[in-house]
């Protein structure tokens, strides 16, 4: 059975940080492309940022460049986006998403992410 597990979400005031983790199991995590995504209430989920199967190669989305950052521990089945700085504009239910050229692709169940004071 294939699940990801979003963790790590919650509540922090402006110029805070959070980490969200993302479990995966029943598939083969390591020739995973794994993504984040966020989603507001009446908008498109946004893509938020990349990292390649190994690891070795990253992308963001402009806004979160700078102050969010994809990795992922392929030992584990997991992958992490640690964000600082965060602004209220980052409140979001933030997804991750396993995706492969050849394979099915795969969601998480989502978290919520509030940044307010």
């Amino acid at each position: 059975q294939v699940q990801l597990v979003e963790s790590g979400g919650g509540w922090v005031q402006p110029g805070g940080s959070l980490r969200l983790s993302c479990e995966a199991s029943g598939f083969k995590f390591s020739v995973y492309y794994m993504n984040w995504y966020r989603q507001t209430p009446g908008k498109e989920r946004e893509w938020v940022a990349t990292i390649t199967p190994s690891g070795r190669d990253s992308d963001y989305e402009k806004s979160v460049k700078g102050r969010f950052t994809i990795s992922r521990d392929n030992a584990k089945n997991a992958t992490y986006l640690q964000m600082s700085s965060l602004e209220p504009e980052d409140t979001a239910v933030y997804f991750c998403f396993a995706q492969h050229r050849y394979f099915r692709d795969y969601w998480g169940q989502g978290i919520q992410v509030t940044v307010s004071s």
